[in-house]
C-alpha cells in the first residue's frame, strides 16, 4: 500500500494505490494553499480507500522542481506522517513524475517563471539528462538533440511554451504531476532521505 503526494506545482494531488491498482484518489489545481487542503485531501482519500493510516508500506512525494513553498509543504507532511507511522518514504522528481503520464520519447517541462523553464528527458521512462533550469532557445536545442527526428511528447505547464519549436511533437498541458504516477514509481524505489530539488536560487531575499 503506498500512499502517493505532489504538492510541487499548481495542483495538490493525493492518490493510495494497491501495488497497481488505484484505490482512491484525489486532485485539485491550486496556485496556493497546499498547505491547508493536503491534510484533509489525504485523510479523504485514505477514507475512500476504506483504509487506516497504519495500513500504509510507504510514504511517496514529489521533492521538485517546483514551487519553493509547495514542495517544502508536501516533503514536510510525508515526512512527519512516515516518521509518525514508522513507514519508509521515497522522493520522486516532479518532472518524472510528469513523464510517467505519456510513452515513448517524453519532454516534460515546467514554465519556472522568469523566461526559464524546468526541463527533463525520459525515454520509456530512462532518463537521457538531469533536470535543469534553461531557456526556451536552449531547451528547444536540447530536444532537437536528443529526438533526432523521433516522434516525441511534451507535457508539463511549460509544453505550450516549446510547442513553436517543435511543431510535430505531442504537447500535454497540465498543471502538475498526478499522484498515482508518483506511487507507482515509488514501488520500485529503496527509501532515502527527502531532499528539496532546487535548480535555481529562491525569488524571496533577506532585506540589505
Amino acid at each position: 500500500m503506498i500512499l502517493g503526494l505532489d504538492t510541487c506545482l499548481s495542483s495538490c494531488s493525493v492518490a493510495v494505490l494497491d501495488g497497481e491498482r488505484v484505490l482512491a484518489s484525489g486532485r485539485e489545481i491550486m496556485a496556493r494553499g497546499h498547505q491547508e487542503r493536503l491534510a484533509p485531501m489525504a485523510r479523504d482519500v485514505m477514507a475512500d480507500a476504506g483504509l487506516a493510516f497504519d495500513r500504509l508500506d510507504r510514504i511517496a512525494v514529489t521533492v521538485g522542481p517546483g514551487s519553493f513553498t509547495g514542495l517544502r509543504v508536501g516533503i514536510a507532511f510525508a515526512k512527519g506522517l512516515a516518521f509518525a507511522l514508522g513507514k519508509p518514504a521515497v522522493g520522486i522528481g516532479a518532472l518524472e513524475a510528469l513523464a510517467a503520464q505519456a510513452p515513448g520519447l517524453v519532454f516534460p517541462a515546467i514554465d519556472a517563471r522568469r523566461g526559464q523553464l524546468y526541463l527533463q528527458a525520459f525515454d520509456d521512462g530512462a532518463a537521457l539528462m538531469a533536470p535543469d533550469a534553461v531557456t526556451a532557445a536552449v531547451a528547444a536545442a536540447r530536444i532537437a538533440e536528443l529526438s533526432q527526428g523521433r516522434p516525441f511528447t511534451l507535457i508539463g505547464s511549460g509544453a505550450v511554451l516549446l510547442a513553436d519549436f517543435a511543431l510535430s511533437a505531442t504537447v500535454i498541458a497540465v498543471e502538475g504531476a498526478d499522484a498515482r504516477d508518483v506511487a507507482r514509481l515509488a514501488a520500485g524505489r529503496g527509501p532515502g532521505p527527502l531532499k528539496p530539488l532546487y535548480l535555481r536560487a529562491p525569488d524571496a531575499k533577506l532585506p540589505a
